[in-house]
């Protein structure tokens, strides 16, 4: 068996920033015991499976395809710079005939259309709830010590925590945080974190006029931390946008990579993402 692949820059104009994806072209399903096997070999946070559901449509020509995503430890519902990653390869190397295509996946239809230089993922908003500090005090410590802390959210949804730090904390606070993955996962007493988001106050008035900055950390994923993340931005752009009172904004993932994406809330709990992505790796899988 040979199986198309491609190593995908997402959220990024320029190769090696923005977050790393594998990309497999599938003409049919495979047994989910080799999508993981395939997910460990390629040890990316995220390896993308987008796979042929009518065999008359093939990837220069169909408008509609399966897409599935693996860590190197296991099968995720949602994942955005893979998503991002995968149409990249179908616009930029297939050529696809169309303007749009949707993705079957476990978040439901994802539908991703081009726009300019960047592509344009309409994705589930997912919306944080009030955490109660106590409950996770151990993480917390673990995650920022004793910098303040304005907001903590949880979003049951994703399983992802969400530490807004104090708005006395600029950039270099954030970017300077150390966090070790294996503490983090002793320090979660609670069993629902998966994820964890620090971010802080942007400065939408400065150049180019960020509106909040983030990080994000997964160990209980098998990614210490991932460098741009669509997923977590369904979160920070709920978050964001009520605090902010703006619907759309400019977000920066301040990892040592660094990423940018364009977020717009839109009125039906949706929220349209848009990045660029680099294509710097195309080869031939043979198993």
């Amino acid at each position: 068996m040979e199986i198309p692949v491609f190593t995908v820059d997402s959220f990024t104009n320029l190769p090696f920033k923005g977050n790393p994806a594998a990309v497999c072209l599938l003409q049919n399903a495979l047994q989910d015991d080799l999508y993981q096997h395939i997910a460990a070999e390629m040890n990316l946070s995220e390896t993308a499976f987008v796979i042929q559901l009518n065999p008359a449509d093939d990837f220069t020509t169909g408008a509609r395809f399966g897409l599935r995503w693996f860590t190197p430890t296991n099968e995720v519902p949602l994942c955005g710079h893979a998503t991002l990653a995968s149409a990249a390869v179908l616009f930029s190397v297939k050529k696809n005939m169309n303007s749009a295509v949707a993705f079957e996946t476990l978040s439901g239809d994802l539908c991703v259309r081009q726009r300019g230089e960047g592509i344009v993922m309409n994705l589930p908003l997912n919306k944080p709830s009030n955490q109660d500090q106590d409950e996770v005090k151990p993480l917390l410590e673990a995650a920022v010590g004793d910098l303040p802390i304005q907001d903590l959210c949880y979003c049951k949804n994703s399983k992802k925590l969400l530490v807004c730090l104090a708005d006395t904390c600029d950039r270099s606070v954030l970017t300077s945080l150390q966090l070790d993955g294996e503490t983090l996962m002793r320090s979660e007493k609670s069993g629902k974190v998966r994820g964890l988001i620090i971010t802080i106050k942007g400065a939408p008035e400065s150049q180019p006029g960020y509106d909040f900055f983030s990080r994000y950390f997964a160990p209980w994923n098998g990614i210490p931390e991932d460098p741009v993340t669509g997923w977590a931005h369904t979160v920070l752009a709920a978050y964001w946008s009520e605090k902010l009172g703006k619907k759309k904004m400019l977000a920066y993932q301040a990892s040592r990579r660094g990423g940018e994406l364009e977020l717009e809330v839109k009125e039906d709990d949706r929220v349209d993402m848009t990045g660029q992505a680099v294509i710097v790796l195309q080869g031939t899988l043979k198993l």
